[in-house]
């Protein structure tokens, strides 16, 4: 087994004798759960977000992503995966009372669509800072396509608690200034769970099929399913493979982000932020009086880079992530790659939680070099090969230049993931072995994956995937208007939402500036200070 492979026993024992489960205890995890909003004829809904559930530029909690069918509902970072559930239950079952006939739809492919046009982009207001969001979102449509913006998904948001760190850089006899330790040991967590990736969509992913009218039409080596449905017949995830979200025309430049440092990071996304794409001037940038994207570079700005982990900073109101994280460092890590599992209302279970805790902290303890060409092009090769063809009981990945199973691998490190567990878990059999044993039957029967057991559901009752997803989306609709919210949590969520939108009228009346000087001062901004506005951080 490689080192990337297997925990550094060294730095384990020495957290096993500081005492350091203590402190584990008190990490932190939030979610960001996308749903788009559907018609009850099946399509995506054409209504505005709903007013009475706040202003989407505004609210922390409740806004909207590409479109403004495509709600998102964030969780703020609790302690332990039960608070983080919580809040996003109470969210959705407030939202329940606010969609009328509309229904949230239970997986990340979406429903019936009706071509490009039918789906709105999201819409923010007046503002300046309301007209950049719906900008970059039009530009997003106009380089990748509005269809493949409405995919759905989960983010696994998670920091070590901050007693953790001293007592890990003294294990790591590192005599640095802890922030910079800290950011540079969770890069070095990123590069693992970058190699490691391919294991979430095998294990978690519930995508294996989609509804034809997703195609558009074009090609695509999907087998079908029935006369509406194609599908990967050993597929875990689609969203997390080629048809799915892909930064594909910067392939052309040469763009990939580096991982070997923070600053390596910072650098390389600043370069695409700031570099011209021949493919990209092409669409202009405002046409006539409209902007049709932010600028013509080869991303408009960081959060177009697509990639399943990213290293985050919480923002001062408008400022740009990478001068966020250069200023403060990374606080937490954002993993990207769940499916929305259609099998649970909220669209993530505990156990997933759970693992991906443990996933985390393994990747944490495991060396992790830094990544060359051969190794990048070896991670996204694992990565589409497990989401389209994950069951396959054949499938082989490359690892370190040498074919693997993918049974096989996975095997080996869910067997040792488990001290890491243990370490969590202050115990031999806490929720975390639990889980690893869960994933661990996986290995041994794929049929039991979400993307298994969804497909045998649809043979079983001979329906397509949009009958599939829409059987399921009631069924969550009627599990969460028969929840009986805590009267305090609805008046907190109405108080929420009133001053969202005393807010962002504030934020329009502030204006000052006209949105093309607006625009140039946010590229251009930097030490010592942010562009100020109170916006949700959720791009």
């Amino acid at each position: 087994m490689n080192h990337t492979d297997s925990i550094d026993e060294g730095r384990l024992s020495a957290l096993v004798r500081t005492g350091a489960s203590g402190p584990l205890r008190e990490n932190r995890i939030g979610l960001e759960k996308e749903g788009l909003r559907v018609a009850p004829g099946g399509t995506v809904a054409a209504t505005p977000h709903p007013a009475a559930l706040g202003a989407a530029l505004t609210h922390p909690y409740i806004t909207t992503d590409f479109s403004e069918a495509l709600l998102e509902l964030i969780t703020p970072p609790a302690v332990g995966k039960e608070g983080a559930l919580d809040f996003l239950r109470d969210l959705h079952a407030y939202v329940y009372r606010h969609l009328g006939d509309e229904l949230l739809w239970a997986t990340s492919m979406p429903c019936v669509l009706e071509g490009a046009r039918g789906i709105p982009l999201a819409r923010y207001g007046r503002s300046n800072a309301g007209q950049m969001k719906t900008v970059y979102r039009r530009g997003l449509g106009n380089r990748y396509g509005r269809v493949m913006q409405v995919i759905a998904g989960v983010h696994f948001n998670f920091s070590f608690a901050d007693a953790f760190w001293p007592l890990y850089q003294e294990i790591a006899e590192d005599q640095g200034e802890l922030g910079h330790f800290r950011s540079e040991a969770y890069m070095g967590l990123i590069r693992n769970l970058q190699r490691l990736g391919w294991l979430v969509p095998f294990l978690f992913g519930a995508s294996p099929a989609v509804c034809k009218s997703f195609a558009q039409g074009r090609q695509t080596d999907l087998a079908e399913f029935d006369a509406y449905t194609l599908y990967a017949p050993y597929g875990t995830s689609l969203r997390m493979g080629d048809i799915g979200y892909q930064n594909r025309q910067t392939e052309g430049t040469g763009m990939k982000a580096c991982y070997d440092s923070l600053d390596a990071y910072i650098r390389s996304l600043t370069w695409a932020i700031q570099t011209p794409c021949p493919f990209y001037e092409t669409i202009g940038v405002k046409v006539g009086d409209r902007y049709e994207q932010l600028n013509a570079n080869v991303l408009q700005i960081e959060n177009e880079y697509y990639s399943t982990v990213r290293p985050k900073q919480i923002l001062e109101g408008m400022e740009k992530p990478t001068l966020a994280l250069r200023r403060r460092g990374v606080r937490y890590v954002e993993v990207r790659s769940l499916d929305v599992n259609a099998f649970e209302p909220l669209g993530v279970a505990a156990e997933q939680i759970d693992f991906l805790e443990t996933l985390m902290f393994f990747c944490l303890l495991a060396d992790s070099p830094r990544i060359n060409a051969q190794e990048r092009r070896a991670i996204d090769e694992n990565q589409v090969l497990a989401a389209h063809r994950g069951r396959d009981l054949e499938l082989r990945l490359d690892r370190g230049g040498r074919p693997v199973g993918l049974r096989d691998w996975a095997g080996e490190l869910l067997d040792a993931m488990a001290p890491a567990a243990e370490l969590l878990d202050v115990g031999s059999d806490g929720s975390r072995a639990q889980s690893l044993r869960a994933q661990q039957a996986k290995v041994r029967d794929p049929e039991l994956t979400p993307s298994a057991r969804m497909l045998a559901e649809m043979r079983a009752n001979a329906e397509g995937f949009h009958a599939f997803a829409r059987r399921m989306s009631e069924r969550h609709r009627d599990h969460f208007r028969g929840i009986d919210l805590d009267p305090e949590r609805v008046a907190d969520l109405d108080a929420l939402a009133t001053g969202s939108h005393q807010r962002q009228r504030a934020i329009e009346a502030a204006d000052d500036l006209p949105f093309d000087e607006f625009l140039a001062r946010y590229f251009t901004q930097g030490e010592p200070e942010p562009v100020p506005t109170d916006v949700t951080a959720a791009w």
